[in-house]
């Protein structure tokens, strides 16, 4: 109980600070914390709503992070706070997650610290790199990082910027937010119950690799990716914070694509394009049953009309997951020898004056049943879930922080999530009369940045 109420006063703390700060005198440009200080832009200029990129942050982040004309002489560091409420439609027997009750949950989520901004500036090293504490967990942890080279040159009179970037999660280097990486939902609750399956480009060994990724746009119009995975050692993993039990790893590398276009006219900007990954991996690091054979294909999309007044930005993007399960199913964690699984989201956004947002969402999730693979959470042995998510945000320093510290920024922001299928089942899902809808979220959080 202390916990929590030591986590309420604080959330109530910073949901003051975040008001108040809004009646403080704001200036005329500055974004992001540490990548505002360096090139003086607003939040604005590269964000439609943090974490979404605009066309001039898709730009910054390509050209390796090294865009001048600030004035601040503070080293590139930042750091950020997410407080947070959790509510469910019905509370998880044996609470939320250690240390938490069963429901209505205030939590410390996160707290970060980044190197975001030059290296080496005159020679196009940059980086964005993330430590967190997590509090559901009570662990620090290294998290998304992209150390990336980048040079700008021109070829056939037209612009082109290749780039080498050094990342720990696939698609984090990526700069539209169809990815995995990067994809809405931006922000959610650690102490909710969520779908148990996913793509394993979708986040499954995030922090768990580390990859090499060569990339070119051409006449920002054309862009062109590819790179290798390779997973990290449990002593390694161990070094970083990130938990060795239970992971796997790939035999050899992995290799990543992407594809894009993305033409712009105007206020408006489009991308459509193709991303995937292929794997063979021994789960559980068991090597000795040959390896399962993953490939994902990933097609997405991504409209953006952004304005001083009115912002509009829809994404959409479609993974397909084509498994040859030789290892798992000679160890008997699988029935099958070959499945597949389907991931769709589609999310749209709307924003005045980049202040104010409002974003409906839609989610899910197919593939074949499998006894092996999903009986523990599914009473039919189905991946299969769908859900809607509805979001109101806040932004009040989009254009400049306050006064005392001009490149702060905040979210305040309220989430819902309600659930028409869950683990395979709409009703009694898992054998033991849980239903889809009572893990339905009423999600509430203050985001700082500093």
């Amino acid at each position: 109980m202390g916990v929590r109420f030591g986590a309420l006063r604080r959330g109530i703390a910073f949901a003051v600070l975040g008001v108040v700060s809004s009646f403080f005198a704001a200036p005329s440009a500055n974004a992001l914390p540490s990548f505002a200080r360096q090139t003086g832009q607003q939040c604005a200029a590269c964000h439609n709503g943090f974490p979404e990129l605009t066309p001039y942050g898709r730009l910054f982040k390509l050209n390796g992070y090294v865009f001048g004309g600030g004035q601040s002489n503070l080293p590139p560091l930042a750091m950020m706070i997410v407080e947070d409420y959790t509510h469910t439609q019905a509370g998880q027997s044996g609470g939320a997650a250690a240390h938490y009750g069963p429901n209505n949950n205030f939590s410390l989520n996160t707290g970060s610290i980044f190197y975001g901004g030059r290296i080496l500036g005159d020679y196009g090293l940059g980086a964005f790199a993330q430590v967190t504490y997590n509090d559901p967990t009570r662990s620090f942890h290294w998290d998304n990082t992209d150390v990336r080279w980048a040079h700008a040159t021109q070829i056939y009179g037209n612009e082109t910027v290749f780039g080498v970037s050094i990342n720990n999660n696939p698609s984090v280097e990526d700069v539209w937010n169809t990815t995995p990486a990067w994809r809405y939902p931006f922000q959610s609750s650690s102490l909710s119950l969520t779908p148990s399956s996913k793509t394993f480009i979708e986040g499954a060994y995030s922090q768990q690799v580390l990859g090499a990724n060569t990339y070119a746009l051409w006449n920002r119009l054309v862009y062109a990716e590819v790179g290798d995975y390779h997973t990290l050692s449990q002593d390694t993993d161990t070094a970083l914070g990130i938990a060795p039990g239970g992971t796997d790893s790939f035999r050899g590398l992995a290799p990543y694509w992407r594809l894009a276009l993305q033409p712009q006219w105007g206020p408006n900007s489009l991308e459509i394009g193709t991303f995937g990954m292929n794997a063979s991996i021994n789960p559980g690091r068991v090597t000795q049953f040959g390896t399962d054979d993953k490939t994902d294909f990933g097609f997405d999309a991504q409209y953006q009309y952004l304005t001083d007044e009115h912002s509009v930005s829809g994404q959409i993007s479609w993974i397909s997951e084509h498994q040859h399960l030789t290892s798992s199913f000679a160890q008997g964690s699988s029935s099958a020898l070959n499945d597949q699984l389907h991931s769709l989201n589609v999310k749209a956004t709307y924003s005045y004056e980049q202040t104010y947002y409002g974003t409906l969402a839609y989610s899910r999730i197919q593939g074949s049943g499998d006894a092996g693979l999903y009986s523990s959470n599914s009473a039919t042995n189905s991946p299969n879930s769908d859900w809607w998510t509805a979001e109101v945000d806040y932004v009040p320093f989009n254009h400049g922080g306050p006064s005392f510290w001009p490149w702060g920024n905040v979210k305040l922001g309220l989430q819902y999530i309600w659930y028409t299928k869950f683990n395979g089942g709409t009703t009694n899902y898992n054998g033991a009369g849980r239903n889809a809808a009572d893990n339905n979220t009423l999600y509430a959080f203050v985001w700082l940045a500093f």
